[in-house]
């Protein structure tokens, strides 16, 4: 196992009936601007039980924030908290609304340009204003690690930060507010979570038999309960906490302590977000499987284990147990409704120049875990999503 470093200060609290307790996780003197997306919370009662559990504080609303968080909409949002004085946010929704108001945190305070906070890919960033989270959709575990992903949509640009001072100060998951959503956020959810875990996991073996197991689990966990959230005709109270919890251990920092990450797929699935506008799930289910068949050698070992141990996999040859795992995890994703090719999109050659053009651009040019995915790779890899 590599020596490593953990930090994660964002305080959990899991359960139903649990909103009222905003009155005292947010600061009594606090003048809170509420985040949201579209009008769902607003829809559901959510807002109205969220200000209402605010009580006397001074708040307001900001909607429209877009499923893929963009730079323009968040930078209204600036605005509007350094013109009104607010001093604490809170971010009402999923991934998108949490990335988005980690990246207002931070540029609110910033001096200078805010868009260099993703050049530097949040480097730069030496303060933040405080915020807290009330999570209603499970997928990308922002609400408790300290990244985020915002798109520049005049550039078609989409770039990731990370920095410590925007962990959120705590996060309110509700596994009961997953009730109202669609059959297809929760299979992208269940996906985005996969992915995630995946992208620590499976690299090459360091003996971190922990983060191993821990990580297996989470994996069974999504692939059990995951066509039980499709299928069910009511919404299950434990197979939704259990999504909402995997979710957020799949990228808290648990797993990946002390182990090489790679997250190529995720930079390459960005890039189609940015371009095509493509769910960020569903670009993920369209390009692990290419990327995992063209890393196999740099990932045997691990393959083997992977196939092994989540799937069951245990006859045949090295190729053939490999060539199994990943046909299995191509097939679960098919099984949750997300196509595994570019075509299901209407993508074909013409977008491989593109996005490889666009990798180049934003200086993603040696990723993975070994720093070996050059632009050539993933030109072969987006070749073989076709």
């Amino acid at each position: 196992m590599n020596n490593f470093d953990f930090y994660n200060p964002t305080q959990i609290t899991f359960g139903k009936d649990r909103m009222g307790e905003l009155a005292h996780l947010v600061p009594a003197a606090a003048k809170v601007l509420i985040l949201v997306g579209g009008s769902s919370a607003e829809k559901n009662g959510t807002l109205a039980q969220v200000r209402e559990a605010l009580g006397q504080r001074t708040h307001s609303t900001f909607s429209g924030i877009e499923p893929n968080p963009s730079f323009e909409t968040s930078m209204k949002a600036v605005q509007m908290v350094r013109e009104q004085g607010f001093d604490y946010l809170l971010a009402v929704g999923g991934g998108s609304v949490i990335d988005a108001t980690k990246f207002i945190a931070a540029a609110v305070l910033f001096k200078g340009d805010a868009w260099d906070i993703l050049l530097q890919f949040g480097g730069n960033i030496t303060e933040a204003m405080p915020f807290g989270v009330v999570l209603t959709l499970p997928a990308t575990g922002s609400e408790m690690n300290n990244g985020s992903v915002i798109t520049r949509q005049e550039l078609g640009a989409k770039l990731p930060f990370r920095n410590n001072h925007v962990f959120p100060k705590f996060a309110i998951l509700d596994p009961t507010k997953t009730y109202t959503l669609p059959a297809k956020q929760l299979a992208n959810g269940v996906v985005d979570a996969f992915v995630h875990i995946v992208e620590q996991y499976l690299t090459y073996p360091v003996n971190g038999s922990v983060q191993d197991r821990f990580a297996e689990g989470l994996l069974q966990t999504l692939i059990e309960i995951g066509p039980r959230l499709l299928t069910a005709t009511e919404p299950n109270y434990d197979d939704r906490a259990n999504l909402v919890w995997s979710a957020t251990l799949a990228l808290n920092g648990l797993i990946g302590a002390g182990v090489p990450e790679d997250w190529a797929t995720h930079l390459i699935g960005h890039e189609l977000t940015a371009k095509y506008n493509i769910d960020h799930a569903r670009t993920l289910a369209v390009v692990l499987p290419s990327m995992l068949h063209e890393r196999r050698v740099q990932k045997h070992a691990k393959l083997l284990q992977y196939g092994q141990r989540v799937w069951g996999i245990q006859t045949g040859s090295d190729e053939e147990r490999i060539t199994a795992a990943i046909e299995a995890t191509r097939d679960f994703f098919e099984r949750m409704g997300l196509p595994t090719r570019l075509s299901a999109y209407g993508l074909g050659n013409e977008a491989i120049d593109l996005v490889v053009a666009q990798l180049q651009a934003h200086g993603m040019t040696q990723l993975g875990e070994h720093s070996d995915v050059t632009p050539e790779v993933s030109r072969r890899v987006l070749v073989g999503a076709l």
